[in-house]
């Protein structure tokens, strides 16, 4: 058997420097890795879009459905300024998907998008994503997003057409 390389992981911090200034450009630029794991034909179109007096990091269209997306991230573990802040982004720019991207969930913050998947409507969906970056062998680094948080739309879809 030829020779067999090693994933290891890199600090995301050592990527992107700066969350703003490196990682979100990135992903507008790169919107296809990220779509890719959410099952969207990811268009991101706009960084730092403005809601009320707050900053959105990105929006825009999953190209298949037409929807709007919206993405927050946070290269740190989730905390309660960012579930706030995707609440509410979410209510000033009403999109179908709310995307919340961290290094790592706190077990709290993934039940809260789990509540929040449940008792919405069919038309509203949260994500939460995980990124984290990794290299095989000495290569250049790469994203790996994990969905860790997403609606359930079949469950959705029953209790819209039941009325329960």
């Amino acid at each position: 058997m030829g020779d067999i390389s090693r994933v290891s992981t890199v600090s995301t911090r050592e990527v992107w420097k700066n969350e703003a200034l490196d990682f979100t450009p990135w992903l507008l630029a790169n919107a296809e890795a990220l779509g890719d794991v959410l099952g969207m034909d990811l268009d991101l179109r706009a960084t730092e879009h403005p809601v009320g007096d707050f900053s959105l990091d990105l929006i825009g269209e999953d190209l298949a459905s037409g929807e709007e997306v919206i993405v927050e991230n946070q290269l740190a573990r989730s905390d309660h300024s960012h579930l706030g802040q995707i609440l509410t982004y979410a209510g000033g720019t009403d999109p179908v998907n709310i995307v919340w991207i961290t290094e790592s969930f706190r077990p709290e913050h993934r039940a809260a998008l789990d509540w929040l998947n449940e008792r919405t409507d069919e038309g509203t969906r949260f994500f939460g994503v995980e990124v984290r970056a990794i290299r095989i062998d000495d290569s250049a680094p790469a994203p790996l997003f994990t969905v860790v948080a997403n609606p359930n739309s079949w469950r959705k879809e029953v209790r819209s057409a039941t009325g329960t």
